[in-house]
């Protein structure tokens, strides 16, 4: 098999393509031939050993998967070989073949890409966790999504809009904010030229949101906290903006607001019977067409280099996915 590989940990260019040996399948497990592979700005981050989480090196970066199960270990029985699915694993996603937990592995709709499928679990998983179980968004709230043409951020409207919210999609320019507007944004705030708390007070009538989504962090962060409403709600995603902001306790005191923090990969240890009925309604949503993933740029394993720089230089819109050729 083929494999992208860190053995060193810096910047993404001192990756290598190799060819490895397949691993065995043990109980409860699968062997997934990858079609395509995920691209997260957290791969980035493991990468240069600045994530929360530092597997021993050498390893392949890469947290999800799409492709076709190809063997099945003792014990597994709700899935078969020749199965079309997406599966999530710690690391290893980089290559042209994975073994994981079958109960990280989910079918997929007949109609729904590996492409789509492979860029699909984290970040839209993040979103429905993030604004159904620490927002609580409820139909007809306004919900405010920073960065809502990136990864994350574009899910978030997109399922900020399925749950009955009217969503107001903050991005840096006016062709990304035209692809938050096709899934299902009913305002627009362009950051580069407008001011965000102007722009809520005057879209809300002076009320401000419900809920913040935000994946950004920095200055945005401020303003979105200064434009929510009396008992609102911030949830905390990352900081690709690259600042960590600081909270004023005295906002949250006087506005009767929140500011939550949401990390979706500890709920797969914690609760993940919570992760599997989220991921059975979001493809249910996948196959009547609810939610339609998008993709955009994909490239060879061997430019995984490069996918994960066009992440961190916050140009892509939607997800970036690695394909196998397969």
């Amino acid at each position: 098999m083929r494999a992208v590989v860190c053995t060193a940990l810096g910047e993404p260019e001192g990756l290598t393509l190799e060819s490895l040996p397949s691993a065995p399948v043990g109980p409860g497990q699968v062997r997934i031939h990858v079609h395509a592979a995920g691209v997260n700005f957290a791969d980035g981050l493991l990468v240069a050993g600045t994530y929360q989480e530092k597997p021993p090196l050498p390893f392949t970066p890469g947290f999800e998967v799409a492709g076709v199960v190809a063997e099945l270990g003792p014990e597994v029985v709700d899935l078969a070989v020749g199965d079309r699915v997406l599966g999530l694993v710690g690391v290893g996603g980089y290559a042209d073949e994975v073994v994981a937990d079958a109960v990280s592995v989910y079918k997929i709709p007949d109609m729904m890409s590996f492409e789509a499928a492979a860029g699909f679990p984290i970040a839209y998983g993040t979103s429905h966790g993030a604004l159904d179980w620490r927002a609580d968004l409820k139909p007809g709230e306004t919900l405010l999504v920073l960065g809502a043409a990136g990864g994350v951020g574009l899910t978030a409207v997109e399922i900020g809009h399925a749950m009955g919210a009217t969503v107001i999609a903050a991005a840096s320019s006016p062709e990304k904010l035209a692809i938050a507007q096709s899934r299902g944004a009913d305002h627009l705030i362009d950051t580069s030229s407008e001011d965000v708390r102007t722009r809520v007070k005057e879209l809300t009538q002076g009320r401000g949101v419900n809920v913040v989504y935000d994946p950004v962090g920095g200055e945005l962060f401020d303003a979105a906290l200064r434009s929510i409403a009396w008992e609102g709600r911030l949830v905390v995603i990352g900081f690709a903006g690259g600042k960590v902001p600081q909270i004023p306790a005295n906002l949250l005191l006087v506005k009767n607001c929140s500011a939550v923090g949401f990390y979706w990969g500890s709920y797969r240890a914690k609760d993940p019977a919570r992760v599997r009925a989220s991921f059975a309604a979001l493809l249910g949503w996948v196959a009547d067409g609810t939610l339609k993933p998008h993709i955009s740029e994909t490239f060879p394993l061997e430019a995984a280099a490069k996918a994960i720089r066009v992440l961190q230089s916050r140009k892509a819109t939607g997800k970036v996915v690695l394909t196998t050729g397969r």
